[in-house]
């Protein structure tokens, strides 16, 4: 009996093993049977056998740039905008250094909107209504303290003649930082009494991303706008160096590029790296020859006032020059050629601009990655957000404001710097008293030395 069902059990396995290998045949032999009857399944066949895949295609002919259609479509979005801006970035720079100014807090308000929104969560925000305003009660306040101290001063120069003013600026002056500690204690204290249970880590989290964002955005721009008054060249030459850093980078690494640069960035090359950065010193030593002599650029400006700035520009902006005639033929048309002494400073920006400062662009990819979106907002077509153009130029105008106050600024003082200090310390009797006590030493010298 057990014999019997093992034999019928393996007889029934090896029946269906048969069927299984019979059922296959037939299907072998009715598909061959159907492609040789079929000629114009033969044709089909063969095209698809001659067609190059999709991959191989992508693999073999990466380099073809004429085969890339939405390549060049967005490079011409891209070069269509980066016109724009420049053009307006151009009216702006010759309206001046308020406009300029206001230029940078317009930024800055794009910047933080666009950063606000990256880590906020619609679900949790329905259920804390007033907590987006508060974000912009701490950004404004950040703003106040920020410029306060700057503002003050060149309030101070601007409204001297005007007593009532005098005094409102005076008090705004003394009492500034208080002011702003009120409103950040203000803010606190609503944060405090808007905390729901459940939701206490998104609203720490949201608290803590706030705090990051004012110190990146205003701990670059107030050295920006002190780089704006100690002269437009000092905020024009650093910032232009990293568009054309980055556009040089864009277009040798579109035309050349063929070694990944770094893995947060894999649109980046060595070979853009490379050419963006002989272009960018290049371009530093040649702009500033240019920038440096106009007035409008290099004069320093001291009040809030828009009119026109005459000034003696510093030994730092006066021509040398120096004869060719020994190292050049003489059929070449330029004997001498002039050289600003600033150009040495610039070969230092152009040198910072184009090896340091994109991996502020490299840290804001990284950014992007770990929040997984492609760019921080669609303010710039082809460019993406205000926060996408700026991640270079924050590291920038630090190193240019540093750098411009060790290596450029002198360290003795000047009239204008005693006059200031006047100014903002010495109340309208006291500054009544200083004057008369110079007018009896200037009568006892000139007695003296009669």
């Amino acid at each position: 009996m057990c014999c019997f069902g093992v034999t019928e059990t393996s007889s029934r396995n090896f029946g269906l093993f048969w069927s299984r290998n019979d059922l296959a045949a037939m299907q072998k032999d009715s598909s061959s049977s159907s492609i040789q009857s079929n000629p114009s399944g033969r044709a089909r066949h063969r095209k698809r056998s001659n067609e190059v895949p999709a991959d191989a295609s992508k693999a073999n002919g990466s380099h073809l740039l004429v085969n890339d259609q939405n390549k060049y479509k967005s490079m011409w979005i891209r070069a269509h905008s980066s016109l724009w801006m420049i053009l307006g970035f151009a009216f702006i720079i010759y309206m001046g250094h308020l406009y300029i100014w206001a230029m940078v807090v317009v930024l800055q308000i794009f910047m933080a909107r666009e950063l606000f929104n990256l880590v906020r969560k619609d679900h949790e925000s329905r259920h804390l209504p007033g907590f987006r305003l508060l974000n912009w009660h701490f950004f404004f306040t950040a703003m106040l303290f920020t410029y306060g101290r700057f503002l003050s001063r060149q309030l101070v120069n601007t409204v001297t003649s005007d007593k009532f003013l005098y005094q409102l600026v005076s008090g705004l002056i003394k009492y500034q930082m208080f002011i702003c500690y009120f409103f950040y204690i203000a803010g606190f204290v609503w944060f405090i009494l808007m905390l729901k249970k459940k939701l206490y880590k998104y609203q720490f989290g949201q608290y803590a991303w706030t705090h990051m964002i004012l110190f990146v955005v205003f701990v670059q721009s107030s050295f920006t706008v002190a780089n704006i008054f100690e002269g437009i060249f000092w905020f024009l030459l650093p910032a232009s160096l990293i568009v054309i850093n980055d556009i040089a980078a864009y277009i040798f690494g579109f035309f050349f590029g063929r070694t990944p640069l770094i893995k947060l960035s894999p649109k980046k090359t060595w070979e853009g790296f490379i050419g963006a950065s002989v272009a960018t010193i290049f371009s530093a030593f040649v702009m500033a020859n240019i920038l440096g002599r106009f007035q409008w650029l290099t004069c320093p400006r001291k009040d809030l006032s828009t009119g026109w700035l005459h000034c003696d520009p510093g030994p730092m902006f006066k021509p040398e020059y120096y004869c060719l005639l020994g190292w050049l033929p003489q059929w070449f048309p330029w004997k001498e050629i002039s050289v600003l002494p600033v150009q040495s400073h610039a070969l230092a920006l152009g040198l910072f601009a184009s090896i340091i400062a994109p991996f502020g662009g490299f840290f804001a990819s990284g950014v992007k990655r770990a929040f997984n979106i492609k760019d921080f907002g669609d303010s710039i077509p082809g460019h993406g957000g205000i926060t996408d153009r700026m991640d270079c130029q924050m590291v920038m105008a630090v190193f240019a404001y540093i750098y411009h106050q060790s290596f450029v600024v002198t360290q003795s003082f000047s009239i204008e710097m005693i006059l200031d200090q006047i100014l903002r310390n010495l109340t309208l009797e006291e500054q009544q008293i200083l004057y008369m006590q110079l007018g009896k030493i200037f009568q006892e010298r000139q007695f003296q030395e009669a």
